[in-house]
């Protein structure tokens, strides 16, 4: 009974991968469920792009003579009419206006996509921030620990004028530092929990751990393949599409010097017996070409076609942006993976060494507590230090995989 009770809470200790948690946003998010649906919307409406408009019927009376005219035989009684018409759309018309709506759907699929980079990375570095928070956490726990142990050697030796009581009170104020540190650490660790929940559609309250062998990013190139940028990048995408869908609009401008067409068909019922029944049956087609109607659909594509050409401009000027920015950023996350990397194999070691030392020279009474308390801030400010490269590190990567989109 205890392991079936105690099931669930094991199960939710279990450590969270980022791949589930930003596939969780990818399919629970809100912001990015809206674009679905108005995609779908988009595909509805070029389902009925296809549609007739409704027919016309009326009802009334045909050549009836207003009251008080002198007319003879039966002329005067004039005629009871019902109508019918029914316009017929250019099918030609009708394709273009469907594929126009077909491409706003992929341009909101296209946005949408924008917007899921812009949310991943916001959850890979809230994500990083906590991976690197936990270091930290482990970090001070160690160094609460020794502080404990040097405070404890202190007060056992201060009685035989083995150490100094200003010695022992600077210990105690490093614990009481590192207790406040802790506490800090731990609402940040809350807060980038909350961030994520938040980003999941999850109640903020919710907690979970994540995994926290993440492997420190690896070099990068220098030069962003343009090819490739073209491919990944989805805001270009997005221009891409807008560009489509405006052109598709060109072709749905220029169809509008095509005709329409409309049939009607009216049938009289005679008043007076000696007349016979009679019907008119009518075709229409417009005359877009015009003068006075044409000049409005060759104004309009002129207009649109500047647009796309402007649209491409700004195509052009941003991918040249994001190839400089691409570049920029892969040189300073190369250099301050060599930072990070002489931390962890060239600083750390040698000052862990000093603290071992001195720390080694204390217990053997050759060495007096502040020089402890000296080499171990100079080894904890140096791991500190260390973390601090690694979250701008973390920080640099996702800012370089979010414009590589990766």
């Amino acid at each position: 009974m205890l392991y079936i009770y105690s099931f669930p809470a094991t199960a939710q200790q279990q450590p969270v991968a980022l791949d589930s948690i930003l596939q969780t946003i990818r399919t629970e998010n809100p912001m990015l469920q809206q674009y679905d649906l108005r995609a779908q919307a988009q595909d509805a409406y070029a389902q009925g792009a296809a549609g007739w408009m409704a027919p016309m019927v009326g009802a009334g009376v045909f050549m009836l003579p207003y009251p008080g005219q002198s007319m003879e035989g039966a002329e005067k009684e004039g005629a009871y009419m019902i109508s019918a018409e029914q316009a017929i759309p250019n099918p030609a018309k009708q394709r273009a206006k469907q594929a126009y709506f077909d491409s706003k759907a992929a341009i909101e699929q296209a946005e949408g996509a924008a917007i899921y980079n812009e949310l991943r990375a916001q959850a890979k570095a809230s994500y990083y921030n906590w991976l690197v928070l936990e270091k930290k956490l482990d970090v001070l726990q160690d160094n609460a620990r020794i502080m404990e142990y040097m405070l404890k050697l202190a007060r056992i030796r201060y009685p035989y004028s083995q150490g100094k009581l200003g010695s022992i009170y600077k210990a105690e104020a490093r614990l009481h530092e590192v207790e406040n540190m802790q506490l800090m650490t731990r609402s940040e660790i809350r807060q980038q929990n909350v961030q994520l929940n938040t980003l999941m559609n999850r109640p903020t309250e919710q907690t979970f751990q994540i995994d926290t062998l993440a492997a420190i990013p690896e070099p990068v190139a220098l030069a962003a393949d343009t090819a490739y940028l073209n491919q990944t990048r989805s805001d270009l995408r997005k221009l891409d599409r807008t560009i489509e869908s405006m052109q598709l609009g060109v072709e749905q401008e220029k169809l509008e010097r095509k005709p329409d067409f409309s049939l009607r068909l009216d049938h009289m019922t005679p008043r007076s017996s000696m007349m016979p029944n009679q019907f008119t049956a009518m075709g229409m087609v417009s005359i877009p070409i015009a003068p006075w109607s044409s000049k409005m659909y060759k104004a309009n594509t002129k207009a649109m076609n500047l647009e796309i050409e402007a649209m491409q401009r700004e195509r052009q000027s941003m991918l040249n942006e994001a190839r400089q920015m691409v570049g920029t950023m892969a040189l300073e996350l190369n250099a301050k993976r060599e930072q990070v990397e002489n931390f962890s194999t060239k600083i750390l070691p040698a000052l862990k060494k000093n603290y071992d030392v001195t720390m080694l020279a204390y217990e053997q009474n050759t060495a007096q507590l502040p020089e402890v308390i000296d080499a171990w801030e100079a080894l904890n400010m140096a791991q500190m230090e260390y973390l601090n490269n690694l979250q701008e590190l973390y920080q640099l990567a996702v800012a370089y995989e979010k414009e590589i989109e990766k």
